[in-house]
């Protein structure tokens, strides 16, 4: 593969949308994007199909006489070492040969969302300035990825990205019940939409911006409980910063600023407490940039495609 001027296909699908670019390195440029609402509730067949359409689109508009790296394909699901999907949560792709659907249109290299997306920023965004950080991604679910040395930190098995899927079970002390909170259920967007009963997190957030008193108090619990949670992963892994992305990740004003303060309330140790919490520096482009980019990566090293 040659230095420069090579071209690759990025895909972000996710539990709203699929967005899709066309990218070309080594500058991480996006040339070209498209973006298909992935409708809830749809057949995981019907969602591949307008993924591949987007990938064939794109490719189409790759220009002659350069090098087309292939596609990087960013899910919402565990992805093992492989590239193969350990999961189903968002959308069952599980025993689908992906490859097979994308015949014509190149190599097709798949992994978690939130590791293309944290590859991105490591490559091209917020987390140039750092060997060690913390890339959280906060949208349809919360997941989160170490980066190290500019790569995100799969674990043994791909499965290094739950944050806050699981229950953190509590007795309690006046009752004895017990209660099992999941931090997604709390503060993920479709979390903040359930509790307004509006459309969108962004219906919520903008409510919290006209004054809307039940708005904001949902604004200020969901960014509360995910402080704690990002709190806790600062605990455990001492990053030096912490870089946070995806659609609500991304919002500003109220949410953030209750969402940084608590980050820095739950660190416990006093060294690290300022430590830098930043929002991802390529915005909702970085999951298409990080899919591509291991597109671009992974052509230019021995391997195999799925």
């Amino acid at each position: 593969m040659p230095a420069d001027n090579v071209w690759a296909v990025g895909l972000d699908v996710g539990g709203t949308k699929i967005a899709g670019g066309l990218i070309r390195f080594p500058a991480g440029e996006v040339v070209v994007r498209r973006r298909v609402a992935t409708h809830a509730g749809r057949d995981a067949a019907a969602v591949l199909a307008d993924a591949v359409e987007m990938a064939r689109e794109l490719t189409a508009a790759v220009p002659p006489g350069v090098y087309f790296a292939g596609v990087g394909l960013g899910v919402p699901e565990l992805v093992d070492l492989d590239g193969r999907l350990a999961s189903g949560a968002t959308i069952d792709w599980r025993g689908i040969p992906l490859a097979g659907r994308f015949v014509g249109v190149g190599p097709v290299w798949v992994d978690a969302d939130v590791r293309a997306a944290a590859l991105a920023e490591a490559r091209f965004g917020a987390g140039r300035p750092y060997r060690l950080f913390v890339y959280v991604s906060v949208g349809t679910g919360i997941s989160h990825t170490l980066v190290h040395a500019g790569r995100p930190f799969a674990g043994a098995r791909g499965n290094a990205l739950v944050l806050a899927s699981a229950p953190t079970s509590v007795r309690c002390p006046a009752c004895g019940s017990w209660a099992r909170p999941v931090l997604e259920e709390v503060a993920a967007g479709p979390a903040l939409a359930a509790a307004l009963k509006v459309d969108s997190a962004e219906d919520v957030l903008a409510a919290a911006d006209r004054g809307d008193h039940h708005a904001i108090r949902i604004v200020r619990d969901a960014a509360e409980a995910l402080g704690s949670g990002i709190g806790f992963l600062v605990n455990v892994l001492d990053p030096e910063a912490v870089v946070v992305g995806g659609g609500l990740g991304l919002a500003g004003g109220l949410y953030w600023n209750v969402l940084v303060n608590s980050v820095r309330r739950h660190i416990w140790a006093e060294s690290t407490r300022d430590l830098p919490i930043v929002q991802a520096g390529l915005g909702s482009d970085a999951g298409v940039i990080g899919a591509a980019t291991n597109a671009f990566d992974r052509g230019r090293r021995p391997g195999r495609p799925l």
